[in-house]
Order: C-alpha cells, then structure tokens, then sequence
C-alpha cells in the first residue's frame, strides 16, 4: 500500500468510496485470518504508574485517582473465569507499577501455565530486558507496548522525561528519541520469541494526518503479530484537556479522534499486516455503544477484549473517564459478547487464536538462522 493511498483514504469522507475500504478490509482479514472473533480475557492488575503521559488517567500527578493492585489470588480468580468462559487468552494489563516486580509476575505466569491451557499477554509497560527474558522462560506468550506515535517530538511532548524510569529507558538516556526506547523495547521482545503487539492512539492533540500514515507504515515495517489502535479520549485529570484551544478546532492537518477515524486505521492496519491480530477496542464500546465493536470487527478486526477485572476495582482503572461496559459482571460481559458476534455471522474462536503473523516470521526467521 503506498503513502499517498494511505493518506487518501485517512481523509476520504464518502461513504460509497469508505464501502470499498471496509470490504477490502474485511475480505483481508477473511483470507488471511478466517472468520473466528478470538476472545481475551483482560485482567487490569493494577491502577498505580510512576510515569506522567500526558493524556492518561492512571498518571502518576493524578492525585484524585483510588489506588489498587490486585492479590494473586484475585488475579487467579480471574484466570479461573477466563477459563470457565472458554477464553484462550489472559491479558494481563496494569500502569507501569514497580510493586508488579519480576519474581512475582514470574511466578504468576508460571502458575497460569500450570494450572490452565491460556495463553498469557503481558502489558505492563516498559520494562526491563532481563525482567522480559525472565517473563518469557516463565511461559509469557505475548507483550503489547504502544508506541502511541511515530513522531518523536509528540511522542516527547505527551511522555515527559522523570526520573523514576525503568533501567531499558535509562540506558538510551532520559532523553533519548522515542525510537531508542519502545522500539528496542519491541526488537528485544521479538529476539525472545514473543509474539510481538503495538498500537497508537488516534487523533492526539498535534498529529496530523502525515503523522497517521507514518504510524500506519511502521506496523508494516515493524511486521507486528498484533496492532491495538483506539481513539484518544480525554480524561479531565490530565494536562492535554487542560490546553484550552484544541488544534483540531483550527487546523485542518489535526487527525481527529473521531469513531469514523479509528474505523479507517483499524482497516488500513489489516490492509498494512494481513496476518496480524486486530482487536475491536473497548474504546470503539465507549464511543459507541450500539454497534462500535460490531463495526470494528466487520472492517478489518479479529480479537475482543472482554473484562474480567473485579467491578470494585474496574471502575478505578481510569485511563479516561465513561468507559463501555465498566459496571458488568465477566459473566455479563462474556455473554454479551458471544451474543454480539454471532449477531454479524461470526463465531467466537476456538483455542488460543495465537497469530498466524507470528507462525510465519518464527518459521522464516527458523529458516534464515539454518
């Protein structure tokens, strides 16, 4: 796909040429990943995070925000639920919390590996190579790192350099450009033999739509095994919805963080990595509510996220405020779930719906090592 297509269709508005879009995308993802929807049961470990990104809820400058972390055998809880619900994926998501140490969510995976058949995805943001290599000989299959945006003055001007940074960042400096951090970050997972996840968010106050489709050809050249992109959403607490005047209101280069933008990204990532994972986000939920899952899953996406995070502690794990969904049992949402993919002729996956991307890149990196 060239750039100028891309940046074509980020700007296209009408809906007969959009049509033509979401079947590419949508025949794509048939031929290339089948039509099962795989479900991943997220567990929101914890809400404490010692960084200070600009956009988020969890930030550690949010003074107004409850703090939890969940006990081990809450976390295991859960697992059980995953299991139960027929889920072949536990996510295990949190703010960068130094307390989540290596040891402990070593030991965690180990005992999922042991006790249930569930794959296991790790998002807990950057974090040491050893800690990584620690996580993968426990059995860890998978790790998501957004790198959020390709533009590393934007990406400086939402993650603020602070001292109490992980040992990986430190190494290229406090400092040190965007793509000395999470990229290395992403290359060490791929050595260790994760499957490898990014993502960005869509429509940051500050990037253009040149910004987007840099973004866009990274996953391909990045050959990502799973792309997690979402609209950004403001939460009052942070300083981006402190600006005052937006750029979107007066720049016609600002990427709106619209639902119709996300669509658009989520189809031009399938187009971008056919064989990736692509989840229709909880965001997409929250912005609409009626059929923002189902749309997402029929212009490109394979994967949902259902919640089973405790709902005493949901609530608090406030990226950004009104988020879909935030008062229901697993069991309300598992069931919910199903009913909605079945609903668009589509059938919940079987098994641990591992990516095909990464079968083929281990093969050929098996192959070119021989």
């Amino acid at each position: 796909m060239q750039r100028n297509e891309i940046l074509t269709w980020l700007r296209e508005t009408n809906p007969a040429r959009l049509a033509d879009l979401w079947q590419q995308a949508d025949q794509t993802r048939q031929r290339h990943v089948g039509g099962e929807v795989h479900l991943r049961g997220l567990v929101e470990l914890s809400n404490y995070c010692v960084r200070l990104c600009g956009y988020c809820g969890l930030r550690a400058g949010n003074q107004g925000l409850q703090r939890y972390r969940m006990s081990d055998d809450e976390i295991m809880e859960c697992v059980g639920k995953a299991v139960q619900f027929g889920y072949g994926t536990v996510v295990l998501q949190s703010g960068e919390d130094p307390e989540l140490t290596c040891d402990r969510i070593a030991a965690l995976v180990r005992r999922i590996k042991a006790e249930t058949p569930l794959a296991v995805t790790l998002s807990l943001g950057e974090r040491d190579d050893d800690e990584l290599a620690a996580w993968r000989t426990a059995g860890a299959d998978r790790y998501l790192l957004r790198f959020e945006t390709s533009n590393r003055a934007l990406y400086e001007r939402i993650h603020p350099s602070q001292a109490n940074v992980p040992s990986a960042a430190k190494q290229s400096g406090a400092s040190a450009p965007f793509n000395h951090r999470r990229l290395a970050i992403l290359a060490t997972l791929r050595r260790l033999g994760y499957e490898v996840g990014s993502g960005v968010m869509i429509g940051i106050p500050g990037q253009t739509y040149d910004d987007l489709a840099d973004d866009i050809e990274l996953f391909g050249r990045l050959n990502l095994d799973m792309i997690g992109v979402g609209p950004y959403l403001r939460h009052p607490n942070t300083p981006l919805a402190n600006r005052g005047l937006w750029p979107e209101a007066a720049d016609d280069r600002q990427v709106p963080a619209s639902e119709l933008m996300t669509y658009k990204v989520i189809a031009l990532a399938r187009l971008a990595c056919p064989r990736a994972n692509i989840p229709a986000t909880t965001a997409l939920a929250t912005l609409n509510a009626h059929d923002g899952r189902e749309l997402g899953l029929v212009r490109g996406a394979n994967v949902v996220m259902p919640n089973l995070t405790p709902p005493k502690y949901r609530a608090l794990y406030e990226i950004y405020p009104d988020k879909a969904c935030i008062a229901e049992t697993g069991e309300a949402c598992q069931q919910c779930l199903n009913a909605r993919i079945e609903a668009i002729g589509r059938q919940p996956g079987a098994g641990r719906g591992d990516s095909q991307n990464c079968q083929v890149r281990l093969a050929a990196d098996g192959a070119s090592a021989r």
